[in-house]
């Protein structure tokens, strides 16, 4: 029996060495954690239990038979974070560069069918060279049947992936199928083709940072979420990220205890709308007085500023933010702004997350560029998203609602259910000066009948109470009781029940 179970601690020995101290000293040169003490930083102390410790490679060309190593290049296995169960697979670049094969594939697929099956996220930690080019079109097989179980898993159990190196080539799919991205600086990239593939086919020179780095995903291509300085600050970010998600989609959002009072007034919020309607405001101040404790979870951070998504809490409760802000171009909707809030949207309703939205819109970017490019149904996507959504909605105008985009932020017509105003907001099909100088084109060259017939439609409409009389807005607050408001429409709204139209699925404008 001694025998037995030391030949087990060898072969267990053996797995947790990955490709050799060599290999993972090379590791942390470059700054990089390996692959075991990743999920060690994620998880909760001693709560890892790692399955397929022993599973090897099958292939036999090019010598590979004599070349095995337990494990087979990822880690597989489940623990808690803050003591709820999550499912694990952690790339080992030590082990053929964490190069995919087959049975590396399907160690993540077991992982991510146990998670469907109970119900709980799934957290990749990708580090890898890409499909094991000796097993041929057995990898590319293998990464097929990683992303099959995306996209059953989408809209299930909330998946993560944090690029912790390389991903190139087929192995970036499955990250970009996943509901968010995070990426660390300096020593992870994401491409479908490399900078030396790029400057032959294009002759276009680049290098890897710029082509596919962590800065260039989060601020142009929006393909990943957040940007990190390194490995721990990637993994602790990821801890506090998953404690706001449901564990899947047949679970309430997590609860925690907060003190803060849910009927806090916030005085400072009666003057943060500027005297003049051209002076823009940071709308995080309003996000991070209404939710517990200032806590705000913010998402792409740094592309299309002009509109905010991220996570907070309101009683302890989990909501999704979605607002424009006036920093940003005016909080002008345009293309990268409604895919970025449509999509994040879409995850709120598929795991039952109430949404908050903050409305300060002068209405969709106008340009030659913007048109060109699709805007119309760009813009679409968030005007969809907001319309199918069945979770609670709750609507805040403080200041500018004009045109088409006041019917795309949440508004009473795509069943908001609860939309508020602040005395400052205005409601209306676009701005007085240019509304004037529509409606009475005859008088434009006459200043004065021009600043009249302004001053006039300001009377109007440059406030709440036309669309409160027509029962659109269901009350003009006070700013400094947003929260309180929020707090009480939240609680009544946690019994909402509303479906839509059976449908195999929707065809969103994509």
């Amino acid at each position: 029996m001694l025998e037995i179970i030391e030949k087990l601690e060898a072969k267990r020995a053996a797995a947790r060495m990955g490709g050799g101290q060599k290999r993972i000293d090379a590791q942390h040169a470059k700054g990089k954690l390996t692959a075991r003490e990743r999920v060690e930083v994620l998880l909760d102390e001693d709560s890892f239990e790692e399955l397929d410790m022993y599973v090897e490679h099958n292939c036999v060309d090019f010598g590979m038979q004599g070349n095995k190593i337990p494990g087979d290049g990822v880690v597989t296995g489940s623990g808690t974070i803050n003591g709820r169960l999550v499912y694990v697979f952690s790339q080992d670049f030590t082990v053929f560069g964490g190069a995919l094969s087959e049975r590396h594939a399907t160690k993540i697929c077991k992982i991510m069918d146990m998670a469907m099956k109970v119900g709980a996220p799934v957290i990749g930690l990708n580090d890898s060279g890409g499909a094991r080019i000796q097993e041929g079109v057995a990898s590319l097989a293998g990464y097929a049947e990683v992303f099959q179980r995306n996209v059953l898993a989408s809209g299930v159990v909330p998946q993560l992936s944090l690029i912790m190196g390389p991903c190139a080539g087929g192995a970036v799919y499955s990250p970009a199928m996943t509901d968010f991205i995070f990426m660390v600086k300096d020593s992870s990239y994401m491409f479908v083709t490399g900078p030396d593939v790029v400057k032959t086919v294009t002759n276009e020179i680049v290098t890897q940072e710029e082509l596919g780095g962590a800065i260039t995903h989060t601020t142009k291509s929006s393909v990943a979420d957040v940007a990190f300085e390194n490995d721990i600050d990637a993994l602790l970010a990821a801890r506090d990220f998953i404690d706001f998600l449901p564990a899947s989609n047949r679970e309430a959002v997590p609860a925690r205890p907060t003190d803060d009072p849910w009927d806090r007034m916030e005085h400072s919020l009666d003057t943060l709308i500027p005297a003049s309607a051209n002076q823009p405001y940071d709308m995080h101040e309003l996000i991070r007085k209404v939710l517990d404790e200032g806590d705000f979870f913010e998402l792409q951070p740094a592309h299309a500023g002009n509109i905010l998504i991220g996570f907070g809490r309101v009683e302890g409760r989990t909501v999704g933010i979605v607002a424009n802000q006036p920093m940003v171009l005016a909080g002008c909707l345009d293309i990268n702004s409604s895919k970025k809030a449509a999509r994040f949207v879409r995850f709120c309703d598929a795991f039952e997350i109430p949404i908050i939205t903050f409305v300060d819109v002068p209405g969709f970017l106008p340009g030659v560029g913007q048109e060109h490019s699709g805007i119309i149904k760009h813009g679409a996507k968030l005007l969809f998203a907001y319309a199918e959504a069945t979770v609670p909605k709750i609507t805040v105008i403080t200041r500018k609602a004009y045109g088409g985009a006041y019917d795309v932020m949440s508004s009473k017509h795509l069943r908001g259910d609860l939309n508020y105003a602040w005395p400052t907001a205005e409601i209306a099909v676009m701005g007085a000066k240019g509304a004037v100088e529509i409606i009475f084109r005859q008088d434009i060259k006459d200043p004065e009948k021009i600043a009249a017939r302004t001053k006039e439609y300001e009377d109007r409409f440059a406030n709440p109470f036309v669309a409160a009389a027509k029962g659109f807005i269901d009350e003009v607050i006070m700013p400094h009781s947003t929260r309180k408001r929020i707090a009480l429409g939240l609680r009544k709204l946690r019994n909402k029940q509303l479906e839509n139209p059976w449908k195999k699925h929707d065809n969103i404008p994509l």
